[in-house]
């Protein structure tokens, strides 16, 4: 054996993922031993391992009580998959419930499935090589890890040798197919990873790659722990498939919460994972509050609210802490609104909000078990009173929202006063630490810090980058004094002075009609170019309520663009004012509108004074237009609002009018600098990384004459060199998206409008498509750069994909020189032939198939010359204009008769008689057309039927009996294709 046949994902990957599980105390089964604790292969839960499993661990119950808690665990009516995952997730937390007499009467007695809490109860297993059959549909996935005969996680291993990038992704996409094809076996699944040693990967039901994410770090264990030079996939499996931490995942590590008319499944990222039980191990060896309070520190964006709600869920299962009292507490009425529709979403029981400053000290004193959401601001004190003590209790948990705002004032000291013997957790994306306010010494030194950097290395925010523009906008001080001092020369220092404080500020000069047109027309231009072709939204921030009106008005006056401004209403508004003020319900709308995509919504801008610059989280907007002084965290916290990942988002960017700059060094300057690495890039810092993916890319025609596109696409045809290049121009376009609103990028569009075009051309010729050349994975601006430059510049190069079977593709033909050149363009052609027609005539074409799959072996092997090549092509081309004509031949009524004909042909023993057979086919087609109502392809009623029917003409046929099932599938697919 050679060692390349040795580099497969059997051995690399799935070989030593089993290795590792047997030494974390799993027993390994292979599957075909497996298969005889089943009746067949449709089961997925291993029935007798259940049965003994909830025997042992509930050993008082009966027969009668044994079968009902088997049933219901097997049979849930539901009427979709994520119901179903949801509803056996409740069941193995909460337990079973059932009536029986264990001595003190008929009561309800809780059933436990699965052991938590004492591991070595339970039955793990983990078997490969076992299949799945449901609905025809057989899947086998790499790995299996059971638990007491439930099949908990479904693991898909991928070969090392696969390009770097598609490794996880087409690990994700198997499973995303697993789960269409056999439903059942995922109503159990707690989570899926994909590996492929070199990346693992771990997600939930329905995500998408983009939401799969890595276990960089399995703690409590340090990488070092796990061995040495250990790979991701070994780390990952330290981290989640640990015996004791994957009970603890299971238990308060997932949540399911409804979004938009759906429900997603969500489970813990490691960073959460780490911050929580970090913080769960202060609080219960803590000697004192103070030692069990901390600050976790999670960069804005990476999921610090649910990091909240899996700290309080596992604070309610610690046995020893005896159901604390939770207080969730943040300053402002949007973000404890939020914080409390997130506790409720995942399903968190019963979190009171405090709706006013007597009912909080109420909720507070009703004693363990209470979860209690409240303002900072309801902690207030009658005047003259000194503020009351609650309860001197230690078993309180107080958990501070963005803890570097308000911590620091007497509504806090009041807090303080009322539990003293709290134990205090601050959570915050921008910590504090200036002599005045420190959220350090507020709460206690770190508990966990997950900085910018990380979240960006990991890929739960996407890096920010900052523009500043139209500073000649910004009207001077000077200017205006000067100015100020001729209009008003008649009146004395002192009411100049007065006057100009009054009404000379800067935000009215920030807000002055003639800036503001100016602005606005730059906006609308830079949005236009280089955030809506990606299907980007974007943030207006402005100086006022008013300015934000003026804003609104202006760009329904200048653009087609839809907005909305969201801003706060004010006692005296004017009757102007008050339209734009909108209900609460309204506003909710509007924010639900926004996070659409574009398409399915066209609501681009949301334009805002103070309103939605901290806890709003709509990851589709990219860019924020800021026209406002924040200062500090305000800052932080406002352009955090740009880092949240979405599907081809590459970053977020701050584009400046106010000249914020200098303050946001300032802002920056209260981090230590390894924790702020990569908060903010200018432009600039992407030119080298631009400069270096454009000589990579640049490199595959350096000795060639780029103007002759035959040379240039000639050394694109090996696939291995078309795959590397075609990832080089990725990166290279993705570097230019985010370079392109600079005029920097302008030295290099030329190369990538070229490039571009050769690309899309070896696509053409080199790969099997729709005949539609495909460059949907580029950004949407350098996608419009490169169509706009193709469809200009070589209309005669991209004509339409000419049909093999007409006379037009010889003169296409024609038009090429080199026999080489016309065997590609054949070899194309054919493919794309066979790609349209295989579904209408598998037989046929798939015969077609296997020969141009032979013909293209025997030219790499040089056992044809090109001439020899181009004459199989052109018979092969000729057979299938024949095959339009042979319906007529065989005397068939309707062309569409012609494939079925060739599968019963196929399938019917060699003395069949041709008019038998023909008859055969009529009586096949006609019980299809018969029973084809309108939509008949949805309705398993109706398919049903006809199934019936086709296998009882069938079984009255020659057709052998044990492939009337077989051959009763394929003439309904090629029903479905021809009397759709």
């Amino acid at each position: 054996m050679t060692l390349t046949q040795d580099w497969n994902e059997q051995e690399l990957v799935e070989n030593r993922l089993i290795e590792q599980l047997q030494q974390l105390g799993y027993t390994y089964v292979h599957g075909t031993d497996l298969d005889k604790e089943r009746t067949s292969q449709t089961e997925v839960v291993l029935i007798e391992r259940l049965i003994k499993a909830i025997k042992r661990l509930n050993p008082w119950l009966n027969e009668n009580n044994l079968n009902k808690v088997v049933r219901r665990m097997t049979h849930m009516e539901v009427t979709s998959l994520m119901e179903a995952n949801q509803r056996f997730h409740e069941l193995l937390i909460n337990q079973l419930s059932v009536q029986q007499d264990v001595g003190s009467g008929r009561k309800n007695q809780t059933v436990k499935p699965i052991d938590f809490y004492n591991i070595d109860n339970n039955d793990f297993i983990i078997t490969n090589q076992f299949s799945y059959t449901r609905a025809n549909d057989t899947i086998r996935p790499d790995i299996m890890l059971y638990v007491n005969g439930l099949p908990l996680v479904v693991i898909e291993c991928k070969s090392p040798a696969l390009p770097p990038d598609e490794q996880i992704g087409q690990g994700v996409k198997q499973l995303s197919r697993y789960q269409q094809e056999n439903e059942a076996l995922f109503h159990y699944n707690q989570f899926l990873i994909s590996t492929s040693n070199d990346r693992a990967e771990v997600g939930t039901i329905g995500a998408n790659v983009q939401h799969y994410s890595a276990w960089k770090e399995p703690y409590p264990l340090s990488v070092k722990d796990v061995g040495e030079n250990p790979s991701p996939q070994d780390i990952l499996t330290a981290g989640i498939l640990d015996k004791e931490r994957l009970f603890d995942i299971i238990l308060n590590f997932i949540v399911y919460e409804p979004e938009d008319g759906r429900v997603i499944k969500k489970m813990a990222r490691y960073q959460q994972y780490r911050a929580v039980n970090k913080a769960v191990k202060r609080i219960i060896t803590g000697e004192h509050p103070q030692a069990r309070g901390g600050v976790i520190w999670a960069t804005q964006g990476s999921g610090k609210s649910l990091s909240m709600v899996f700290l309080s869920t596992k604070l309610r299962r610690i046995q020893q802490l005896e159901n604390p009292v939770i207080v969730v507490v943040t300053d402002r009425q949007d973000l404890d609104t939020q914080i409390t529709a997130t506790f409720k979403r995942c399903g968190f029981p019963n979190p009171q909000q405090a709706e006013s400053v007597e009912e909080l000290k109420s909720l507070l004193q009703k004693g363990p078990g209470t979860t209690v959401m409240t303002l900072v601001q309801k902690f207030q004190a009658d005047e003259d009173e000194d503020y009351p003590l609650l309860t001197d209790s230690k078993n309180v948990v107080v958990l501070v929202d963005e803890s570097h705002r308000s911590q620091y004032s007497s509504l806090a000291m009041n807090m303080r006063i009322g539990l003293p013997n709290a134990t205090y957790i601050g959570f915050t994306g921008t910590p504090i630490d200036k002599e005045d306010k420190s959220t350090l010494r507020t709460f206690g030194t770190y508990i966990d810090k997950y900085p910018i950097e990380k979240a960006v290395e990991d890929g739960a925010t996407v890096p920010i980058f900052y523009e500043a523009r139209l500073v000649d906008l910004h009207v001077q001080g000077e200017t205006i004094d000067t100015l100020f001092d001729r209009f008003f020369r008649n009146y004395s220092d002192e009411d100049k002075e007065r006057i100009k404080q009054k009404y000379v500020t800067e935000e009215a000069i920030t807000a002055s009609p003639k800036r503001l047109k100016t602005v606005v027309m730059d906006i609308i231009d830079h949005f236009e170019q280089h955030i809506r072709p990606n299907g980007f939204k974007a943030q207006i921030v402005t100086v006022s309520r008013e300015a934000a009106v003026a804003y609104k008005e202006l760009m329904d006056e200048l653009s087609d663009y839809e907005s909305a401004a969201i801003i706060s209403d004010g006692n005296n508004d004017s009757e102007k004012m008050k339209q734009y003020t909108l209900s609460r319900a309204k506003e909710k709308e509007v924010i639900s509108r926004f996070k659409k995509p574009l398409d399915e919504d066209p609501l681009a801008f949301l334009i805002v004074c103070d309103k939605l610059l901290t806890g709003f989280d709509a990851p589709i907007e990219q860019v924020m237009y800021l026209d406002k002084p924040l200062k500090e965290h305000n800052l932080l916290q406002a352009i955090a609002r740009t880092n949240r990942t979405y599907n081809k988002k590459t970053h977020g960017l701050i584009v400046d009018y106010y000249g914020v700059s200098q303050f946001l060094e300032e802002a920056l300057g209260i981090f230590h600098e390894e924790d702020i690495k990569g908060a903010m890039n200018h432009v600039d810092e992407e030119i080298p990384r631009l400069q270096s993916r454009h000589r990579r890319v640049m490199q595959f025609f350096d000795y060639i004459n780029k103007s002759d596109l035959e040379s240039c696409l000639k050394v694109l045809e090996p696939e291995d060199i078309r795959n590397t290049f075609d990832t080089a121009f990725k990166k290279f376009s993705e570097s230019m998206d985010m370079v392109m609103p600079s005029p920097k990028a302008k030295a290099y569009v030329d190369d990538l409008k070229w490039l571009g075009k050769v690309r899309k051309l070896a696509k053409s010729r080199f790969y099997v498509n729709d005949g539609i050349m495909d460059i949907s994975d580029c950004g949407g601006k350098v996608r419009e750069l490169i169509e706009e430059y193709i469809y200009a510049s070589t209309p005669e190069i991209l004509f339409e994909p000419v049909n093999i079977l007409t006379n037009k593709f010889d003169e296409k033909l024609d038009e090429l020189k080199t026999p080489e050149a016309k065997a590609a363009e054949m070899e194309h052609a054919i493919k794309h032939e066979i790609r349209i027609k295989l579904d209408e005539n598998p037989v046929k074409y798939t015969s077609i198939k296997e020969r141009l799959e032979q013909l293209i072996e025997q030219r790499k092997a040089r056992q044809l010359t090109i001439e020899e090549l181009l004459e199989e092509y052109q018979a092969m081309r000729e057979e299938m204009m024949d095959l339009e004509k042979e319906s007529q031949s065989i005397g068939l009524n309707d062309a569409r008769q012609l494939p079925f004909y060739q599968l019963l042909e196929q399938q019917l023993p060699d003395d069949v008689a041709h008019d038998s057979l023909k008859d055969l086919t009529e009586i096949i087609t006609d019980i299809i057309q018969d029973n084809a109502v309108i939509d008949w392809t949805e309705k398993e009623d109706v398919k049903r039927e006809m199934r019936k029917k086709l296998k009882k003409q069938l079984r009255a046929s020659s057709v052998p009996n044990k492939q009337v099932e077989s051959v009763a599938r394929q003439l309904m697919e090629l029903g479905e294709v021809h009397y759709k």
